[in-house]
């Protein structure tokens, strides 16, 4: 049988892997009668610890929350699972909570063993707050609209679009998500009665909140799926579609489905279909093949691919004649 102190951080171990054990669970686990697991649980209260408990036939204990923060019990894995999560916090897009996260790093850094400060000294990490960001959002906000979503309340907020224009919108928020460093709202627009995304960035929310309303099905089922959706549609104003003179096999690893959609051809070549904001930016991405090709459409992308070729031969120029000068 452990003694008292190891089988109470046994037991408090135990109490938070699981959202409720029975009494004789418990005993079991820690080779201890039915009797000792209250005794235990009655220490664990006076330490500070909420155990709740039930009685009857399926009755058992839960770890509860409490007026304050009890010591928490964690694993090697655990441990370092938050110390990652506290940094990608303070290096991250919410702009006023990277004082805290550092600190609480720090503070972790403190009290962890050896062999796991370690580790993590090993994965580079430091507790420095990054310099602001045009992307950065407030956990307020964050924190106000993540409410509004789960009280399922009518939001209003104005909103900037990226050309600088302004308007006020009205909305039936779902849900926040994260794209790289940019959190997006996903809602359903009552003023355009069709779903939205809308950067977080741009959004100043406006109180008090609208009436309560019955969520809406999401046509993509997942949030994040419609974001990609969504944010996919921006980028896509412009197409091109080229054969590339090379075996599939070769151009397949290159492409994403983010941007571009491959056929194969004949053994030596294939047929892409290119995406993008701008033909411009098409005619740059094309020489990341290293391959010969053909434009099938739109013709207005062999122009710019001309004037892609006479920018580099003006470089490639003013190389020769700097090295013809140096020498």
């Amino acid at each position: 049988m452990l003694e008292t102190s190891a089988r109470l951080l046994h037991l408090l171990s135990l109490l938070q892997t699981r959202r409720e054990w029975s009494g004789q669970e418990l005993a079991d686990r820690l080779e201890i009668t039915t009797r000792t697991v209250r005794r235990d649980v009655d220490k664990l209260r006076e330490l500070g610890y909420p155990v709740d408990a039930t009685v009857g036939v399926g009755g058992g204990y839960r770890l509860g929350a409490g007026a304050e923060m009890p010591p928490l019990l964690l694993d090697d894995q655990e441990v370092l699972a938050v110390a990652l999560g506290l940094d990608a916090v303070t290096t991250g897009p919410v702009s006023d909570m990277a004082e805290a996260s550092a600190g609480a790093l720090t503070k972790l850094r403190q009290v962890m063993p050896s062999r796991l400060r370690h580790r993590l000294d090993s994965l580079s990490l430091e507790a420095v707050p990054r310099t602001e960001g045009q992307v950065r959002v407030s956990a307020e906000v964050l924190t106000d609209i993540a409410t509004t979503c789960h009280r399922h309340e009518q939001l209003r907020f104005d909103y900037r679009r990226g050309d600088g224009t302004e308007s006020r919108r009205e909305v039936e928020p779902y849900r926040l998500v994260r794209n790289g460093m940019r959190w997006y709202l996903i809602a359903f627009d009552l003023g355009r009665d069709d779903w939205r995304s809308f950067r977080v960035d741009r959004m100043d929310p406006k109180i008090p909140t609208g009436p309560r309303f019955t969520p809406r099905a999401l046509p993509e089922g997942a949030a994040s799926r419609f974001l990609e959706r969504s944010l996919g549609a921006m980028y896509r104003t412009s197409s091109a579609r080229v054969r590339i003179h090379a075996p599939v096999e070769t151009i397949g690893p290159m492409v994403s489905d983010a941007w571009g959609t491959l056929e194969s051809g004949d053994e030596q070549t294939c047929e892409l279909t290119l995406y993008s904001t701008s033909l411009p930016s098409i005619a740059r991405w094309l020489h990341a093949f290293d391959a010969d090709f053909t434009v099938l459409s739109p013709d207005a992308l062999r122009d710019e691919l001309a004037g892609v070729a006479e920018h580099h031969e003006r470089v490639a120029a003013r190389y020769r004649r700097a090295c013809d000068a140096a020498s």
